[in-house]
């Protein structure tokens, strides 16, 4: 029995990291069975597929059709949904005409509101919405469904919230929080969101003050595959986007918790965003916290939920969020210190620890840390120069990007395994106080910089455990080794791959340092098994395994379409024409208007904003087409108060869906935009661009600009129309089924430009 020990030992560890990604999700089937008064993703998907069959952003046809389908929807609830609308320019000088549709069931005491939020629009101008964000309406309109079944009465009153131009500058929320009544009943906010098309929702909380009664009363609402940590929002701080929440936090100083699906990033704001790419199981995901937290805060004190105090909290399969506060931080990490003291002093009295071996320790650990960081660091790189088409996929995550993943995390081990392997001469106990001190140092620096991480010290508490172990040879047992692993895996495993789904392949880097932090943590188990090399082996075999198929994936197809742009650009004052494109590797669609002489300095051809700061990598002289020139008329052009105030009309003449608005370099005191002032914060930082608005029905674009006497003012106007496809004096074809409109910058346009000079 003895020799299948190491064996069994091994399958444990691998049954540990089945468990923890086979267990944070529903089952795509989840509630179909549960009856009227539970929730079923099926009636949920039903939602979906209604309000993603064409692209619904503010301004296009289908916006107004999935707005009446929603009002509907809510009406057969038995609900009478109000419609609020308004411009609004947000913090980001986006304009636009936002129309919010609100219900309101009424609850049997007077205390703070529960308000149940998602947004309707969906990203200009190819996406049809089906993940962002349709799947958080639905679970909305299929768990308020199944509450009013059962027959349920609230405490407190439940606002419906499905807020619209939320992908231009979170404009419906700011409208919202900042001019509607009942936002000031509002005690929590629950925010459905989606930045891909699969994988687990993710808990993030947003509050301004402490998160103890927040995190208390998630756990006693019940819900069944919490997937979340206290490092999740620090983590979501540093990505490139907010949510509709963070406007009723920072506005409103209204707190709440947002669920979000991450995975499959490639479909993110893109054409593939279809009911038939959306996970199922994402979906079920946001329904197992929807309902439960529903049923829960709509009977407690929302009022209470505001505390100073902070919790570490994170997701352990099978036992849910473990928690604990954070005045026992520093406690803890003084305790891991001293038992590692302790330990080290045992371990030279019984003479089973020697100075020079745990020097030689810090070798392999360093080295192989070394090793993988600058791997991992230099990993994109290398994919990129190998496959520069990826880079046409702005969101930094190719279609076969699980693949280099998992190829990075068996190249990383492999490294680790093969490091080792040259050190069997030094004993595991002299080699584990050097990966023991490198965990304390980092739960060290993570307890001063990033307490919300501070939960990493528990699985140092029981890699100590196996130093305790392995100083007793004598009762030293592999398996007993195998449950402490067990912590290690549960725990650390899932940042391996989390993190770079989360913030792109460009941070492969975290893929590799963590696989050599949970290397360090299964080390005893790992080094007494004597199998480094063996092991070793495995990992690289694997690492080709995936990097071929990675390669063999790396094409594009119908399933993996190709993101490809092309715009014309109309200069109404020079009367010259250009195509711009913002790809890197032409498509066999857009390539042949890149025959001609490129312009190597296209003056006047600007560099639209976008998430990923895009600009055109390729312009070429185009022939001058008739498009309708717009109109610009000065209104008012006068001094107040020792300020030159300026009155402009802008009127299209022709369908548009966007104007850009730019400036030569001056001080601008004030601006107004139909009726709304551009934040003085906004317009300290704006740098030449002065506001995006994005046109509903054809409206006019009216400023009044407050600027210094003898300040000189040029305004740049750019006005876009997602019409090059289908406008007739165009004959550009339609894209083959491998290509797909490029998202995050403009696309399939027309666009003219126009200067305006106010001396």
């Amino acid at each position: 029995m003895k020799r299948y020990i190491p064996l069994l030992s091994l399958l444990l560890l691998l049954l540990a990291f089945l468990t923890v990604f086979s267990t944070r999700m529903p089952s795509d089937t989840y509630g179909n069975q549960d009856g009227e008064t539970g929730f079923s993703t099926e009636r949920a998907l039903k939602h979906v597929k209604a309000m993603s069959t064409a692209p619904h952003a503010v301004g296009f046809p289908a916006h107004k059709e999935v707005r009446n389908y929603l009002e509907q929807q809510l009406q057969s609830l038995g609900l009478q949904p109000v419609i609020q609308q308004g411009y609004t320019a947000g913090d980001w000088g986006n304009l636009s005409r936002a129309t919010n549709i609100i219900a309101r069931l009424n609850g049997s005491g007077d205390g703070k509101a529960l308000l149940l939020l998602s947004h309707y629009d969906s990203n200009p101008h190819s996406s049809f919405g089906a993940s962002d964000a349709a799947s958080g309406v639905a679970a909305i309109l299929e768990t308020m469904r199944a509450f009013l079944a059962s027959g349920t009465t609230p405490v407190n009153d439940i606002i419906v919230l499905f807020t619209d131009a939320e992908e231009l500058g979170l404009n419906g929320a700011d409208i919202f929080v900042n001019q509607h009544p009942w936002a000031k009943d509002v005690g929590l906010v629950l925010n459905f969101e989606a930045r891909g098309s699969g994988g687990p929702s993710y808990m993030f909380l947003e509050t301004n003050g402490g998160n103890q009664a927040l995190i208390q009363e998630f756990m006693k609402a019940g819900v069944e595959f919490p997937a979340a940590n206290s490092l999740a929002y620090s983590v979501y701080k540093l990505l490139p986007n907010d949510t509709d929440l963070t406007v009723f936090r920072e506005d409103g100083n209204i707190q709440g918790f947002n669920f979000a699906f991450i995975d499959d990033h490639y479909d993110y704001h893109t054409a593939l965003d279809r009911y038939d790419r959306l996970d199922p199981s994402s979906l079920a995901h946001q329904g197992s916290y929807l309902f439960p937290l529903l049923q829960h805060m709509s009977q407690v004190d929302l009022s209470t939920l505001s505390r100073d105090s902070d919790m570490v909290y994170a997701n352990i399969p099978f036992f849910g969020l473990i928690t604990y506060p954070y005045s026992w931080i520093w406690p803890m990490f003084f305790l891991a210190v001293i038992t590692y003291i302790v330990l080290l002093t045992f371990g030279r009295k019984k003479q089973l620890l020697s100075w020079r071996g745990m020097a030689k320790g810090f070798i392999p650990a360093l080295l192989s840390l070394l090793v993988n960081l600058l791997i991992g660091y230099f990993s994109w790189t290398v994919i990129l120069w190998l496959y520069p088409e990826y880079r046409d996929i702005l969101q930094g995550f190719p279609y076969n990007g699980y693949w280099y993943i998992g190829a990075m995390a068996a190249l990383a081990a492999a490294l680790s395994f093969i490091i080792y392997s040259k050190f069997d001469s030094i004993s595991i106990a002299d080699k584990l106080p050097s990966v023991i001190l490198i965990w304390l140092l980092l739960c060290g620096a993570l307890s001063y910089f990033l307490a919300g991480a501070a939960f990493f010290i528990l699985p140092v508490f029981a890699l100590l455990a196996a130093f305790f172990i392995i100083l007793h040879p004598k009762e030293t047992d592999p398996i007993v080794l195998a449950l402490l692993c067990v912590p290690a895996i549960w725990i650390v495993a899932p940042f391996i791959e989390a993190l770079p789904v989360g913030l792109g392949l460009k941070l492969l880097v975290t893929t590799t340092l963590f696989v050599s932090l949970l290397f360090y943590l299964l080390l005893p188990l790992l080094d007494s098994l004597k199998l480094h090399r063996n092991l070793a082996l495995l990992g690289f075999i694997l690492f080709l395994g995936m990097m071929i198929a990675a390669h063999f994936r790396s094409g594009f197809s119908e399933e993996q379409p190709h993101p490809s742009s092309l715009v014309y650009l109309l200069n109404a004052d020079t009367e010259e024409a250009y195509w711009a494109s913002y790809n890197h590797q032409l498509s066999s669609w857009n390539t042949s208007y890149y025959s001609q002489t490129q312009v190597d300095d296209a003056t006047g051809v600007p560099i639209f904003p976008s998430k990923y700061q895009s600009g055109f990598t390729k312009v070429a002289a185009a022939p001058v087409k008739s498009l309708g020139v717009p109109l610009v008329e000065k209104l008012m052009d006068t001094l107040q108060n020792g300020q030159r105030i300026l009155k402009i009309l802008y009127r299209p003449q022709r369908a548009v869906n966007r104007l850009d608005i730019y400036t030569n370099p001056v001080q601008l005191n004030r601006v107004k935009v139909n009726g709304v002032f551009l934040e003085e914060d906004y317009l300290g930082r704006r740098g030449s661009r002065l506001l995006t608005h994005y046109i509903s029905e054809n409206d006019v674009t009216q400023l009044e600009i407050e600027l210094p006497v003898n300040a000189v003012l040029e305004l740049s106007f750019f006005e876009s129309a997602n019409n090059l496809l289908s406008h007739p004096e165009f004959s550009v074809p339609s894209r083959p089924k491998k290509e797909i409109p490029m998202p995050f910058v403009l696309n399939d346009a027309t666009v003219i430009m126009k200067k305006v000079l106010y001396e």
